[in-house]
């Protein structure tokens, strides 16, 4: 799995790189957090203990579909799907579709936090 870099920002600093990258004044390297949150705490709800172990779950059991994971978590299929599609947001795990079902799949399972 790989390693994910995370930044905290403020909106304005955010879309001003966004902004500046877009121009070519800038140019990210490796490094840089790819993934943005504005606060700490809005971090701290994507990346809940909750959602870790959840994250963990779909790497280490590779449930080959939504239900399956209900299963192996005892959470509620909606409340599940819910969750999943946040974290598919942010990049932290991908939704494969696959025939009838949709498969959750990991995507980073480390995570380094730079706060600006």
């Amino acid at each position: 799995m790989k390693k994910m870099v995370i930044g905290i920002a403020s909106q304005q600093a955010i879309r001003a790189r966004a902004l500046a990258i877009a121009r070519g004044d800038h140019q990210p390297r490796p490094n840089e957090p790819k993934i943005w949150f504005t606060s700490m705490r809005s971090l701290a709800e994507v990346l809940s203990d909750d959602n870790r172990a959840l994250l963990r779950v779909i790497r280490e059991q590779k449930p080959e579909s939504l239900s399956q994971l209900a299963e192996f978590t005892g959470r509620a299929p909606s409340n599940l799907s819910r969750t999943l599609k946040t974290m598919e947001h942010y990049g932290l795990m991908q939704m494969q579709r696959e025939s009838r079902t949709v498969r959750p799949v990991v995507t980073a399972s480390e995570f380094v936090i730079r706060a600006a």
